[in-house]
């Protein structure tokens, strides 16, 4: 049977790969969070409290279009949620460890260690083989901690007249390239966006994005049905 340092090590070696996206996006968070004006110190302990790419965005585009803390708790909870899924798969493969480790594992667990170290649970049942977990999830967030803190001081150094808060739709445009490749998210991506754009000034609270998720959820959930039926 493997050691627990050989599991961690593999977790590494399985995530790295995955890691070359995070960094431009790291940076990006770390300068537009001071361009916006968050304090480094703010910025940083959002990384590491909430340590979700694209939750930390979300907040940071609410927050400067003037959304209510209401709004902006609700909708990071919502992009957050996902992680809940995350959580009832791998409860399965961790059922016997101590609530200790369950909570330092629930923390590291990302989109990208579940990617990877969900495969490597299935297909592996020694009992120490959550270290995979564990040493991808602590790969994800050096790397998220250590691109945050280099744009942070990037963001210091960018003189305040230019204006970098127009890179927070330009990020989210990035994520959703590869979802234009299903006719279906397509038309969600379209709802979405109309839904978003027209109710950004009549929408109250600044609820916008909530509306505009569950618009393309309901879009999205009758589009899958009419396509099974077909």
């Amino acid at each position: 049977m493997k050691s627990n340092l050989q599991i961690f090590l593999k977790g590494i070696i399985d995530v790295s790969p995955l890691m070359i996206p995070v960094v431009p996006f790291g940076l990006i968070f770390g300068v537009l969070s001071i361009d916006i004006g968050f304090t480094p110190l703010e910025t940083m302990g959002m990384s590491l409290i909430v340590f979700g790419g694209a939750s930390q965005i979300v907040l940071l585009q609410l927050f400067s279009g003037g959304a209510s803390s209401l709004v902006i708790i609700s909708s990071v909870g919502a992009v957050n949620s996902r992680h809940l899924l995350y959580g009832a798969v791998v409860s399965e493969h961790i059922s016997d460890l101590k609530l200790v480790w369950k909570i330092i594992i629930s923390y590291f667990l990302i989109d990208q260690a579940f990617a990877v170290s969900n495969e490597y649970l299935k297909k592996n049942k020694n009992n120490n083989r959550y270290f995979h977990l564990v040493g991808g999830g602590a790969t994800c967030w050096v790397i998220w901690q250590s691109t945050t803190f280099l744009g942070i001081i990037l963001g210091a150094a960018i003189p305040e007249k230019l204006g970098l808060s127009f890179a927070v739709p330009l990020t989210f445009l990035a994520l959703l390239v590869n979802d234009f490749r299903k006719f279906i998210n397509v038309i969600v991506i379209i709802i979405s966006g109309l839904v978003a754009t027209l109710g950004y000034n009549y929408i109250p609270f600044k609820a916008y994005v909530i509306v505009a998720a569950l618009a393309g959820l309901f879009t999205a959930m009758i589009l899958t049905r009419e396509n099974k039926k077909a």
